[in-house]
Formats: structure tokens, sequence, C-alpha cells
């Protein structure tokens, strides 16, 4: 593989950029001599880095691991001199351990800057962030189930931390959070599926079958309809496979989906 043949939004593996590179297969800031290139990989999966988006500028964390980061330290430097030294800057993000989605060229686009991050012992310092856009300035589209993927094993590694860990990383983190454009699927369902199964219903949530917890604005109870088999696996959008529940059991059908709870709900139409 030729770096040439590299596609926006493709998924490669480690190999394939070692390959295209000429580059080490370690490190999220990888210089290849060879190739005159220099590889940034943002993990979102595994680094402890706060790599996010701002419109269509990557706000990229310099390279060190613990201490005060130095904006003149080994591929820093190069990052920092990119756009005098020749250097072609290309971008990867892994969103799924061990897949990397191409982002494709980037320049540095503005000044880098100071922010507090905690290094890989939880102390805080000084990291540099350099400011990356596209060489044609577009800003990269992501499927949102990844993003939120991404999010979910965030919060899950979060959660073993203790209480005072999780208020001082809370209380150094960005008060304006990134933001990036993602991509989601939408289903043209049926409305008359949605109005016949919250009038066959009546009100009551068809999993744990208890009344609504509150009403509309309009009077009329307030239920969600929820497909047995979800669309997204194929499920029919049919009255069959649709039933009426409460926001809770919805979620709880989302988060779990126990199969005890579809049997149940398969026998109620």
């Amino acid at each position: 593989m030729n770096i040439q043949d590299l596609k926006l939004g493709g998924r490669y593996n480690n190999d394939d950029i070692c390959n295209a590179f000429l580059c080490s297969p370690q490190g999220g800031m990888r210089r290849s001599q060879k190739t005159n290139t220099l590889v940034l990989v943002a993990n979102h999966v595994k680094s402890i880095f706060d790599d996010r988006w701002n419109g269509n500028t990557m706000n990229y964390t310099g390279m060190g691991l613990k201490g005060e980061q130095s904006l003149d330290f080994m591929q820093n430097k190069t990052l920092s001199e990119s756009n005098t030294n020749g250097v072609d800057i290309h971008f990867f993000e892994v969103f799924t351990e061990k897949v990397y989605t191409y982002q494709g060229q980037v320049l540095l686009s503005g000044k880098p800057f100071q922010e507090q991050q905690d290094d890989e012992d939880g102390n805080s310092r000084s990291v540099w962030i350099f400011p990356l856009t596209r060489t044609d300035n577009s800003t990269p589209i992501i499927p949102k189930i990844e993003l939120d993927k991404t999010f979910e094993i965030k919060v899950k590694k979060a959660s073993a931390l203790s209480l005072d860990e999780l208020k001082s990383r809370a209380s150094k983190s960005q008060t304006k959070p990134g933001s990036r454009i993602a991509t989601t699927t939408t289903y043209q369902r049926d409305p008359n599926v949605v109005n016949y199964t919250l009038k066959r219903a009546n009100g009551m949530c068809e999993l744990c079958e208890q009344p609504a917890p509150f009403n509309k604005r309009n009077g009329e109870p307030y239920l969600e309809v929820h497909h047995v088999e979800q669309l997204s696996n194929g499920g029919s959008d049919t009255i069959e496979n649709a039933v009426a529940l409460c926001p809770n059991c919805h979620r709880k059908m989302h988060s779990l989906g126990l199969q005890s709870d579809i049997n149940k709900l398969s026998g109620t139409r």
C-alpha cells in the first residue's frame, strides 16, 4: 500500500499505516524519514490525551506522557515547524480498537498553545495543543454511532475513579466542549403503525404494565413506540413488531435487551 492509495474516511489497520508511510508501528506521532511524513493518531479509545474537534479544527495534544511537555521535544518540534520544514502531516483517528480512520493530510493552522491536562499518573501538567485543519479546509464527518461508542468507553473508564478524582478531573476540563459533524441513519417510519400501537396500549406500558408516567399537553398518555426487533437490525416497521413503552422501559430495552423482556413483548401484539 502507498500513501496515494489511502482514501478519506477509509478504515485501515496498523500494518497498512506502516507499509504506506514506512513509519514506526507505535505511538501517536510517527516520523518517517523515508517518506518525509509525520503520521498523527488521535486514539479516542486508549489515549489519555484530550484530542478534540472544534468545527473544522482538530486541537491535537503533543508528545509526552509524563511531566511538562516541551515544544522542542522530538515530534512536537517537527509538528510546530511543519509549515516550513517540508514534512507532510497525515492524520488518523481511532474510534474502534485497532481500526484507524484516515482523515487526510492536515496543516498546522494556528499557533500552538498550552493548556492543563493530567499525565498518565493523574498529575496535572502543561501540554501543547496543535490546531490542525485539513489541507482542503473541509470538516471530517463521522457516523454518530462511532462517537457514541467511544464516549461510552470513556465513561466506563472514568467510573473506576473515586469521587475526589472525578471532581478534580472535571474541574480541569474544557468549559466549552468540542464539536464535530456526525451522521446518523434515520428510518422513515409509518405514522399509522405508531398511532395504532399507542391506541392499542391504551395508556399502559406494554412491558411493566403500569400507566404512562405523565400526560402530554394535549392530555394523551406519554408512551414511546419501540420495535422489538430493532429497525437497524433488519426489524420490520409493522404493528406486529411495535410496542408502546414508558420511557424507563424503553431505555431498559435499549440498554439491556433482556431476552425475558423480548419474549414478553413478542407475545403482546
